[in-house]
């Protein structure tokens, strides 16, 4: 048999193998190359680092790459595509260094890779660069580059320049829209993200498994009950869509978020696959309607089922507890989550505990907490504190609160406006005037709250002290009959 024929045969297996996952043959396959003296070789080295990739044996695969004397672009990209695929972001870039100080240059295959490790490792400056290498290199219009481009802005909330590449793409598919509406929705961007989906279904895109849930995240931020419902209903004719497990837990939290809690439960109790995602949303649902009791319930029969609760699913009873005023059970469960749970207390669960105690006037217990924890306290910790100061007009407390608050969150007017709150509740005119005067010094003016209400489909949204609604003489109107009815009936 000639050598170009065996190695055209031992391509072949190497390749089948990688195809198979077969890692046991691809060995054995390696020790006859390696016996009849067929390295190096080029194609049979790619080959065989494609397969230790594909079976997972990077360190492997480091090996055979690193002896191979000529490296060609393929073979960089294979290894530069296991490590990002791995979520070994730092290898991938310092393959993709070495790489660059060679002399060589990104292709269409690289440089999607390489936008996905600037999204793992965080880089915004990187991943802008490898946009402007897509640009510079003319691999603009290539859909794969474009989307992954597409992808990088959306998921930093970055939507401006998430638009401009969104709009400039000439062939639109599936992924390019969900990133684009997903985009959106991160942003808080909600009806942007509803008004995409409608595009996307005018043009004739199909919405897959990726689109739903974040249409549907839409919806529930957006409190667009009726939107969400007809996507339900879409979700309901396709027999694929309604046992999908992912999907039933964003219709659970956007009934949550909507207000209609008994859907949620609904649609729980129908589903035939529950996983740790199931679980937690609907205990954060029952949570944020003040429904601690139900919450806790569930929590004991998600542990009945085996399932063993994860750091979101504790934080989200632990929020249940709070906003329920279950102070015994919440700390319970907190001492619990080293010991029982074997899960690492992060600021999430320190934050829902010292919002428990702090909202039902144990001030001095959650400030004793807070200076004994070994994680560094966030905003949310000191802000929850803040919180309790205000509700129990805690001046001393409150105000080491306000000041730690002020360094961490300088140009936040929510922390300048509590403490005044606890200042007024005193009477304390100076402290008043003391704190509006550092507002004014910093440019800093009160954030209006907002309320919304969809009536026939259309989301109505007020904020405080606007008058600017269309019907705003008429609902004042109606305002004052009611106050006057309630006082009428309150004089008889």
């Amino acid at each position: 048999m000639s050598r170009t024929h065996s190695t055209s045969r031992f391509s072949f297996i190497l390749r089948s193998c990688a195809h198979l996952y077969a890692i046991a043959q691809a060995r054995q396959a390696h020790a006859q190359i390696l016996i009849h003296g067929f390295l190096p070789h080029l194609t049979l080295l790619t080959d065989l680092l494609l397969v230790y990739c594909k079976c997972g044996f990077l360190h492997d695969a480091r090996k055979v790459f690193d002896k191979m004397t000529h490296k060609n672009m393929h073979s960089w990209n294979i290894l530069i595509a296991s490590y990002v695929h791995n979520s070994l972001y730092f290898d991938a870039i310092n393959v993709f260094n070495e790489f660059r100080d060679l002399g060589f240059l990104p292709d269409h295959y690289t440089l999607p890779q390489m936008l996905k490790a600037s999204v793992g490792i965080g880089d915004v400056y990187l991943g802008k660069r490898l946009h402007c290498w897509t640009i510079r290199l003319g691999f603009e219009g290539y859909v794969v580059v474009d989307s992954t481009v597409l992808d990088f802005y959306a998921k930093y909330g970055i939507v401006g320049d998430a638009k401009k590449v969104f709009d400039n793409m000439i062939f639109k598919d599936t992924i390019s829209w969900n990133s684009m509406i997903s985009g959106y929705g991160r942003a808080g961007l909600y009806e942007d993200a509803l008004d995409c989906f409608k595009r996307m279904l005018l043009e004739g895109v199909k919405m897959d498994f990726m689109t739903i849930p974040s249409v549907l995240n839409a919806c529930g931020g957006e409190g667009d009950l009726r939107k969400g419902k007809e996507i339900h209903c879409l979700v309901l004719k396709s027999m694929v869509f309604a046992a999908d497990v992912a999907i039933g837990n964003s219709l659970i939290d956007m009934y949550a978020k909507c207000g209609s809690l008994l859907d949620s439960e609904k649609v729980f109790w129908n589903m035939s696959s529950l996983n740790i995602v199931t679980w937690t949303t609907m205990i954060s649902g029952y949570g944020a309607h003040g429904k601690g009791e139900k919450s806790l319930v569930l929590f004991n029969k998600m542990k009945d089922c085996g399932i063993q609760p994860n750091s979101v699913t504790l934080t989200a009873i632990l929020a249940s507890c709070s906003h329920a005023g279950y102070v015994n059970e919440g700390w319970r469960i907190f001492q619990s989550i080293v010991s029982d749970y074997e899960v690492e207390l992060t600021i999430e669960h320190y934050a829902c505990v010292v919002d428990l105690l702090s909202r039902l006037g144990f001030l001095q217990e959650a400030f004793l907490l807070i200076r004994n924890m070994k994680l560094t306290a966030a905003p949310s910790i000191w802000g929850a504190l803040l919180s309790g100061c205000m509700i129990h007009r805690n001046l001393e407390i409150g105000e080491i609160a306000a000041n730690q608050l002020f360094e961490l969150e300088p140009t936040n007017p929510s922390n300048f406006i509590a403490l005044i709150s606890i200042y007024e509740s005193l009477g304390i005119s100076h402290g008043v005037l003391l704190i509006r005067e550092k507002m004014r010094d910093l440019g800093l003016t009160k954030i209006p709250g907002c309320s919304c209400i969809t009536i026939d489909g259309v989301v109505h949204k007020f904020y405080g002290g606007d008058n600017s609604h269309p019907l705003a003489l008429r609902i004042f109107e109606t305002l004052n009959a009611v106050r006057q009815a309630t006082v009428n009936c309150e004089t008889t």
